[in-house]
């Protein structure tokens, strides 16, 4: 395992923001940085050993300041959406950024974990960023000491390994926003990847995207994963759950036992032959399908637009903090955040 650090940017105050490099024996490479513990670029060999950038992103800083579709970056301390931007947690009631009409998204887009400059440790096998978070911060309670390491395995395996503590109960529900295009970066549109997603259920959604508490079945809709379906057969089907959400952008609630690491997905790009099979020790998956993506210009000036790479989002399901029903993602001193995701290319 060859591990390299360059410098990245400067933020504006003067603090320099470092590129970690991580390249197996296999030709696959990771980059990352230390702000918003992103990843910038995945390079992975294809059928015939041509290795390409596989993942959407910028070369430089600044335009990570903005980042409207959170490409690559690490979420938290709550991914997706919470209703009306507020929860009760053992009688109180706290108030989030309402940054999605009435509710919250992502924390707040402003303040999020991917938006620090986390402090970083080295290793032989990667790297880990570390973070704190104070009570209040962005409305969340609890003073939270956060890490999250990135590994590269002569497996092809990238694992993200997340951790994290709390003096007081509080909502921790972090994710990776990593959008994949298996054919490269600047390969267009993503229908013609090839997903299945071991979920016989998902969780449907009102207006706004927030879940009704209800767990449906996938049999006979369009939502359906559970064998290999090109993404783009149905994405625009008439079926109400596709067009509360412009396309694909659902939980869904994934088969065998939470806490234990399963194979949870595969996608398929069948020009390039990549396959990326996901695991995860979670209970659900955000696929989004680049829906809100807008007309920009990324990495090595390609032009991105809607649709052109997808999610893999593992979590707790949304709006956890408002369905008891749904797995709970109440951490605090009683019960420590941590949680496994890999993503493995399969040669």
């Amino acid at each position: 395992m060859k591990m390299e650090k360059t410098v990245f940017g400067t933020m504006k105050d003067g603090t320099e923001i470092y590129l970690y490099s991580m390249e197996n024996g296999n030709g696959m490479k990771a980059q990352v940085i230390n702000y918003g513990a992103i990843l910038v670029n995945l390079y992975v060999p294809d059928k015939k050993g041509k290795i390409e950038d596989v993942v959407l992103g910028y070369d430089k800083l600044e335009d990570y300041y903005v980042n409207g579709a959170n490409f690559g970056a690490t979420i938290g301390p709550n991914a997706n959406r919470i209703a009306d931007a507020s929860f009760v947690l053992d009688g109180i009631e706290y108030k989030l950024d309402a940054n999605d009409g009435k509710n919250n998204l992502h924390s707040h887009a402003d303040l999020g974990y991917h938006k620090k400059v986390w402090k970083v440790e080295e290793n032989e096998k990667g790297v880990t960023f570390l973070l704190e978070g104070a009570d209040g911060e962005m409305g969340f309670p609890g003073n939270k000491k956060v890490e999250v390491s990135y590994t590269l395995t002569e497996e092809n395996e990238l694992k993200i390994h997340y951790h994290a503590i709390s003096d007081k109960p509080t909502i921790i529900n972090m994710t990776n926003h990593t959008y994949f295009n298996l054919a490269g970066h600047d390969a267009g549109e993503i229908y013609d990847h090839i997903l299945t997603l071991n979920a016989a259920n998902y969780t449907p959604v009102v207006a706004g995207a927030i879940p009704t508490g209800e767990i449906s079945p996938v049999q006979g809709t369009p939502m359906d994963f559970t064998k290999p379906r090109r993404i783009g057969n149905d994405i625009d089907a008439d079926f109400e759950q596709l067009k509360l959400t412009g396309g694909y952008d659902h939980n869904w609630v994934l088969d065998g036992e939470a806490g234990t690491l399963r194979h949870v997905a595969t996608v398929e790009e069948p020009v390039s032959g990549r396959v990326m099979e996901t695991y995860t020790d979670l209970p659900g998956v955000q696929f989004y399908a680049g829906n809100f993506i807008g007309k920009e210009t990324g990495k090595r000036g390609a032009a991105y637009n809607y649709r052109y790479g997808l999610c893999l989002e593992t979590q707790y399901y949304p709006d956890t903090a408002n369905k008891p029903s749904f797995p709970s993602a109440v951490f605090g001193p009683d019960r420590e955040y941590d949680t496994t995701t890999v993503y493995k290319f399969v040669m």
